[in-house]
């Protein structure tokens, strides 16, 4: 008998997951809280389950893509002593701590855990643009790796089962700031009547072009060499965020997005670090552990 994979969660990206294991040949099983996400898959072969219990009998493998973490302990928790000895493949966005806490759940019931961060789109699933991120199960990574590498690029970040989830958040936490700055951008000429479409077309190349400075950033931090040649001091740094929140409050914009920034700065500038590299920030971040 041909052992299945269970599929639990059939929202975009878990169908996306479930449809591209199905494409390649492996045999599948289905389940989502609510039943009209399965048909499609249905008529692809899948075997669309009634029940978590269901969907689970006679799989070694269980890949979970749910909302959060609490819908993964309500939906894993009752069928526990059935998952015991199989492996689980925790695809769902958490928190480091939440992805540690399932884990140690997971150990204590013998269920083997490995925790996966997608840095992709449902519809990018499988193609060379997905990327994923796992950490937990060093052997559940390596048994699994066939089926890990059809949804993309498949890292493995070492044993902690958090570290997945801990690039995850703190990837998407540039990407949000980024987005904040560019719709904080286009709101400022905006209100001279310039559209978005035709800012974008300027800003993009202009961010693309600043993130060249990000390596030159990451070795400052890691020689912890603020004062090096070449660095933009935290000095020039407040003055010109002042401006542009100046600017934005005179266009009738809100400097909410820049604040958090212009203030980290300022404690560097009352703690005695004007003149060392804007890279300097880094510390003020962390300080709050």
């Amino acid at each position: 008998m041909t052992v299945s994979t269970t599929f639990l969660g059939l929202g975009a990206m878990g169908s996306a997951l479930a449809r591209t294991a199905s494409d390649a040949g492996h045999r599948i099983v289905c389940w989502n809280r609510t039943g009209h996400r399965a048909p499609s898959l249905g008529e692809q072969g899948a075997v669309i389950a009634d029940s978590v219990e269901q969907a689970i009998v006679g799989t070694r493998t269980v890949v979970v893509c749910l909302f959060d973490a609490t819908s993964v302990r309500q939906v894993l928790e009752p069928v526990a002593t059935g998952l015991s000895g199989r492996t689980v493949i925790n695809l769902t966005t958490t928190t480091p701590n939440q992805s540690r806490d399932l884990a140690r759940w997971a150990g204590e019931r013998d269920i083997d855990l490995l925790d996966g961060a997608i840095m992709a789109v449902p519809e990018t699933i499988g193609g060379p643009e997905s990327a994923i991120f796992y950490s937990g199960s060093a052997e559940g990574f390596a048994q699994h790796r066939q089926l890990l590498d059809l949804w993309g690029e498949s890292s493995y970040l070492g044993p902690d089962a958090g570290m997945a989830a801990l690039y995850d958040t703190a990837m998407l936490a540039g990407m949000y700031a980024m987005f904040a700055g560019f719709l904080h951008g286009a709101a400022m000429v905006g209100s001279e009547g310039v559209p978005a479409g035709e800012f974008v077309r300027r800003q993009a190349p202009f961010l693309a072009a600043m993130t060249e400075q990000l390596a030159d950033y990451a070795a400052t931090i890691d020689q912890q060499d603020y004062l090096g040649p070449g660095q933009q001091s935290l000095r020039f740094t407040e003055t010109a965020l002042s401006t542009v929140m100046q600017a934005s409050t005179g266009q009738g914009v809100t400097d909410e997005v820049l604040k958090p920034a212009h203030d980290l700065v300022r404690r560097q500038l009352a703690a005695g670090f004007g003149e060392h590299g804007t890279a300097r920030m880094f510390e003020e971040l962390r300080s709050v552990r």
